[in-house]
């Protein structure tokens, strides 16, 4: 009967470290998930920063660009009226050249910068 206890004993012990070795691979386990996440974020903040870094120069960009055509635009439309229009060439021509009728008034609006 003795043997027989010390080989329950002897057994629950072993199921007693079998148990302990399990919660303990589960911790582990749970520990290095924590960590590889953690690696994971941290390699990613940077990353979302030169992100968000990018979008803003992209959008300065495409804002530069509006500007660039919008003005484009106006040159061409200054262009196609000096070609098409003799009064408005007439007028660029004057004002360029400070010629002005008798009798007539010009004024003359300086741009505000």
């Amino acid at each position: 009967m003795a043997r027989q206890r010390l080989a329950i004993e002897s057994v629950r012990r072993l199921e007693v470290r079998t148990r302990v070795f399990q919660r303990a691979g589960y911790a582990v386990f749970w520990v290095l998930c924590m960590a590889v996440g953690f690696v994971v974020v941290a390699t990613a903040v940077p990353q979302k920063r030169r992100v968000v870094e990018l979008e803003g120069q992209l959008e300065q960009a495409n804002a530069r660009e509006q500007d660039m055509l919008a003005e484009r635009e106006s040159y061409e439309i200054e262009h196609r009226a000096l070609r098409e229009e003799p009064a408005f060439l007439e007028i660029q021509a004057r004002d360029r050249l400070n010629v002005y009728r008798e009798g007539e008034r010009v004024l003359k609006f300086r741009k505000a910068e």
